[in-house]
């Protein structure tokens, strides 16, 4: 693997202040939320907002709100069907079953089963909104669907602290793909950052790799911005991510 199955750090963190602007909708039957950019400063490009698996919350809202500030319509697609776990979940709790069976039993949370619900969102996006652009962000759990959905249309990625994407997935993606990564991250640790660098390489196209110091897994989202080199690191990887956009999207 590129890089490790998601761990508790995948949901630890703190709740960023804000009121988010956007809309939650449906794409049919999947939760969503909407951000979309002043008219006089938008783009012709749509971005997928695939997030980790706390999905729609607060931190996620105001993030895809910044996307659009800076002129891209961005969705963000809830792929668990309602069944996101809550920040800071206590010591113990079954990761692995969440993934296989749900918090029920019944909604898995495995490819299979989050496949056709991106696929539903990128088709709102390049159909129902006409996007003929698109780009992917994904955070943490969501990373491995903005690999695997390059053959659906997703042109140009983004990737911070990427879990469980397979190398094979890795090097399927065909396009240019910028990744945010963590000095302390058991999930990307540096030799599964370095196995990234030599698929990306040996893709032979454009590739980004930037490492931040003093902030583990999860920071790009779920980090304490009242400690400054936090905060840096936050909004260092999302402008590393707008930065990419403009370069290779529009």
């Amino acid at each position: 693997m590129a890089s490790n199955p998601p761990g508790d750090c995948c949901v630890k963190g703190v709740k960023h202040e804000g009121t988010p602007t956007g809309v939650d909708i449906n794409v049919g039957i999947h939760q969503a939320y909407l951000a979309t950019p002043d008219p006089s400063t938008a783009k012709d490009a749509a971005i997928l907002f695939i997030p980790d698996v706390i999905s729609i919350w607060q931190n996620s809202r105001l993030m895809a709100d910044q996307y659009a500030a800076n002129g891209y319509l961005t969705l963000i697609i809830d792929p668990f069907k309602g069944d996101a776990l809550s920040l800071n979940r206590p010591d113990g709790f079954d990761f692995v079953s969440w993934l296989s069976k749900g918090s029920t039993g019944d909604n898995p949370h495995t490819k299979e089963a989050v496949d056709p619900i991106i696929e539903a969102a990128i088709q709102y996006l390049t159909i129902v909104k006409g996007f003929k652009k698109l780009g992917a962000v994904g955070y943490c759990f969501g990373a491995k669907y903005v690999a695997r959905h390059f053959k659906n249309g997703i042109q140009v990625g983004f990737m911070a602290h990427p879990s469980f994407v397979d190398e094979d997935e890795l090097a399927g993606f065909k396009a240019p793909l910028s990744i945010a990564a963590a000095e302390t991250d058991q999930i990307f640790p540096a030799d599964k950052r370095h196995r990234s660098e030599e698929i990306l390489a040996q893709g032979g196209l454009p590739y980004q790799i930037n490492l931040y110091s003093q902030v583990v897994h999860g920071f790009s989202v779920r980090c304490d911005t009242s400690k400054k080199n936090e905060r840096f690191a936050k909004e260092q990887a999302f402008l590393q991510a707008v930065t990419w956009f403009d370069n290779w999207l529009l």
